[in-house]
């Protein structure tokens, strides 16, 4: 057992004693490398920014350009930095931001005062025609103005014409001097865009005082619905046809840009959920339905979509218990719309509806709600067509033809 015991004391002396001798030889050679490189490359930045291999130059007053501005108040030396940063979002923000102007809703606030409050929205500047120059922005945006005026990027205001406005795409477009107008927006197609892909909001948040800012954000989604109530009696009227954003837009950004990273508009913010509860969600009018209505609001100040002459609610609006009761409806029918009126003269009326037939179908076209019902008049059909409507009336399945006029208001 001693054997043992000497041995691994032994061994254990001479590996310690083995182990010393190199971390001494080890850790000066450390030191000299350290100096030696250190040496080489104090010496070699000089050369290596000469050449272009460096992210910055220096030169003889020891200025340093392309970094950051550094100042050594124990040394007393000061380098300084020139920035240059250009980035795709830089780049997109330059191409469009002014073309956002301000637009500013003034309204006599009595009629027997003559002062007046202000609103202020935002709108984009989407053509240029000879001295003229026309903005579009949102209906509500100028809605019962008394005179509108439009801010430029440098401050300057002048007046604006109101050409038309469509309540229920909530645009509008105006018209002004476009004498110093020298930027427009140019737009891009809505309908490529990827859920994912940044986009940046620019418009005049909370007024002018914060003119032209710029949020980033991405496309949180392509399509979504939103509900609007159009008249204000607390019904749904439409369902609104959005971008969805995460890019912040807040009061005033209405009428303003969303713009894709080529720097084109890709939508007309709009409206956000105005909840506590709710973060990062906002919308646009995207450009494929925002383009066709700019033209008719520029050319003939309104939007001339076709019309039925009546009014209606959707079955799911009306307490179950009436639907057989009332409206004699077969058990199976779930869905449609109840005539509520038919005004006279009107193209309903000439076809024989009648106050509470229940539509199911036109064209063949299933009809659940008001929203199926007017997006199919809206979007697939024109004045002057004949459609075939297919009602429930005290319980009798039949189709009726009526031909389309032009709607006259909503």
């Amino acid at each position: 057992m001693g054997y043992y015991d000497e041995h691994v004391e032994e061994t254990e002396t001479e590996t310690g004693r083995r182990r010393r001798g190199p971390n001494r030889g080890s850790g000066l050679s450390a030191f000299i490398g350290a100096v030696v490189g250190g040496l080489v490359v104090l010496f070699s930045i000089p050369l290596l920014s000469n050449i272009g291999l460096l992210p910055y130059q220096i030169n003889n007053d020891s200025e340093i350009s392309g970094i950051s501005e550094i100042n050594s108040p124990q040394e007393g030396l000061s380098q300084t930095v020139n920035v240059d940063v250009n980035s795709d979002v830089t780049q997109a923000v330059d191409k469009v931001s002014d073309a956002v102007v301000g637009v500013i809703n003034m309204q006599q606030s009595s009629l027997f005062s003559q002062e007046g409050n202000e609103g202020t929205g935002s709108g984009v500047i989407y053509k240029k025609s000879g001295d003229r120059a026309y903005v579009v922005t949102n209906h509500h945006v100028i809605d019962r103005a008394n005179e509108i005026e439009v801010s430029l990027s440098d401050g300057t205001r002048i007046p604006a014409k109101l050409l038309g406005s469509d309540v229920i795409t909530d645009l509008a477009v105006l018209e002004i001097d476009g004498s110093d107008i020298e930027v427009v927006a140019d737009f891009g197609g809505s309908d490529l865009l990827r859920v994912g892909e940044p986009a940046l909001a620019i418009g005049n948040p909370l007024g002018l005082r914060f003119s032209s800012t710029v949020t980033q954000g991405i496309i949180s989604a392509t399509e979504r619905s939103i509900p609007v109530d159009l008249t204000g009696n607390g019904q749904i009227d439409w369902y609104a046809e959005v971008i969805q954003t995460d890019a912040a837009i807040n009061p005033g950004n209405s009428g303003g840009a969303l713009v894709n990273i080529e720097g084109q508009v890709i939508g007309i913010n709009s409206m956000k959920i105005a909840q506590s509860s709710v973060e990062g969600i906002g919308f646009a009018i995207p450009t494929e339905i925002a383009i066709p209505v700019i033209e008719d609001l520029e050319s003939i100040g309104e939007v001339r979509r076709p019309q039925m002459g009546i009014g209606i609610r959707s079955l799911s609006e009306i307490p179950s218990a009436y639907w057989q009761e009332t409206l004699k409806l077969p058990e199976d029918i779930k869905g449609g719309v109840v005539i509520t009126s038919v005004s006279p003269t009107s193209p309903a009326d000439r076809a024989g509806l009648q106050d509470y037939d229940v539509i199911v179908e036109i064209d063949g076209q299933e009809i659940n709600d008001g929203h199926d019902l007017r997006k199919y008049l809206y979007t697939e059909l024109k004045i002057g067509d004949e459609i075939d409507v297919t009602i429930y009336r005290n319980g009798a399945r039949e189709t009726v033809q009526v031909q389309l006029a032009e709607q006259q208001s909503f």
